[in-house]
């Protein structure tokens, strides 16, 4: 076969037409995802600085002071590093898994640069500890776990067991299951108004359908910050709600209906809306028109017939809707940022804390692995249920 019959052959000229879609996929899909993966489970800080400190203690058994090869590598690797800045990340490092590394590293390093073969007990008697030796050890390997188990307030003791990191030392945990919270009481509040609304608008046709629908799509037109900020205006004390419901004699003061969970919750279901109405919408329209009057005729209830019959009809419709919003919503960063408290910040500005303020990278990436883990798993449900019963058998 020639060339030019193998770039007319089907397979080829197919390759050529999606190798665009493949080269975009794998440069800001792919490599940023195996970044995140790679980040969250490295910690290459003492590794890359100390070399061949870190060959040397791999096989120390823990007790004493290790040998002097040992002590020897840990001096060579301090002369030869030039570069502060990755010292400094070294001594973070080692000062956040056993606390007095930073006055320690400082007082060492200018010591064995003047003396390269002093004898590191002579610098500090800390040095004759083998819990600080540990800590190297610990923090030797260019990969990790500690980041993971942080991001869920777990830690390993000095026996190396997965325990609870002690009281008050890390919320992420805490934040991410009232990231889950928020997300379930959204879900529920989609579903709540989004199950009549998309029964209603399967059961009307022509315009009366086309200005439910463009109804409950017009959030999706509009961008988030515009519509985050229209709420803003809306819930604030001297905003419509209060003034109208202050205006009839309803109430005497302003509601606090901004900067709490209230707030959160009512614009996350604003925006979220058209994913529940859409998926259950789709399923309705499938749904033959006369089997509530059929069900109707043999003299069932219409809330029996709703149970009986619509409900377990649409099931598949609600599932996946619930899934859409519940899926969108742990990830939510602007709403919660701009409308909640600081009770109720979502996992997301956690996220952005580590990235931004601390430039924490590798719990920014745990974190964001995390939430992947949990979207991956829920896609997972949803692509199974919004299977066609038919492939699905």
């Amino acid at each position: 076969m020639t060339a030019s019959s193998r770039f007319r052959s089907p397979g080829v000229r197919a390759l050529i037409l999606i190798a665009p879609l493949l080269v975009f996929l794998g440069l800001f899909f792919v490599w940023p995802l195996v970044t995140v993966i790679s980040q969250a489970v490295s910690d290459p800080a003492v590794s890359r600085v100390l070399p061949q400190t870190a060959a040397a203690i791999d096989d120390w058994d823990g007790e004493g002071v290790p040998a002097p090869e040992i002590q020897a590598a840990f001096r060579a690797d301090i002369v030869a590093n030039t570069d502060e800045q990755a010292m400094g990340d070294v001594t973070r490092r080692l000062n956040s898994s056993k606390s007095g590394f930073r006055s320690l590293m400082g007082k060492t390093v200018s010591a064995v640069r003047e003396t390269p073969d002093i004898d590191l007990a002579e610098v500090d008697k800390r040095w004759a500890d083998p819990v600080f030796w540990k800590a190297i050890q610990d923090n030797a390997s260019p990969y990790t776990d500690a980041f993971l188990l942080a991001s869920l307030d777990m830690e390993r003791d000095s026996s190396g067991s997965v325990a609870a990191m002690k009281e008050g030392t890390s919320a992420n945990f805490t934040i991410l299951m009232r990231t889950l919270w928020t997300s379930a009481l959204v879900t529920l509040c989609c579903l709540v108004i989004g199950l009549p609304y998309a029964m209603i608008a399967a059961s009307v046709s022509g315009w009366k359908r086309a200005v439910l629908l463009g109804a409950v799509l017009l959030p999706l037109w509009t961008s988030l910050l515009v519509r985050t900020a229209a709420w803003m205006i809306i819930l604030q004390d001297n905003g419509i709600i209060n003034q109208s419901l202050m205006g009839i004699g309803v109430i005497s003061e302003p509601l606090v209906l901004i900067y709490n969970r209230f707030g959160v919750v009512l614009a996350m279901t604003h925006v979220l809306l058209p994913f529940m109405v859409l998926p259950i919408y789709s399923v309705l329209i499938t749904v033959p028109g006369n089997l509530m009057s059929a069900a109707a005729s043999l003299g069932a209830h219409p809330v029996r017939a709703f149970l009986r019959v619509l409900l377990p009809l649409s099931l598949r419709g609600v599932i996946s809707g619930a899934l859409l919003v519940f899926m969108a919503s742990i990830g939510y960063y602007i709403t919660p940022a701009l409308l909640g408290g600081a009770a109720d910040q979502m996992i997301s500005s956690v996220i952005a804390d580590y990235s931004i303020k601390s430039a924490n990278w590798s719990m920014a990436a745990a974190i964001g692995l995390i939430l992947l883990v949990l979207t991956l798993a829920l896609y997972a449900v949803y692509n199974r249920l919004s299977r066609d019963p038919v492939q699905a058998r």
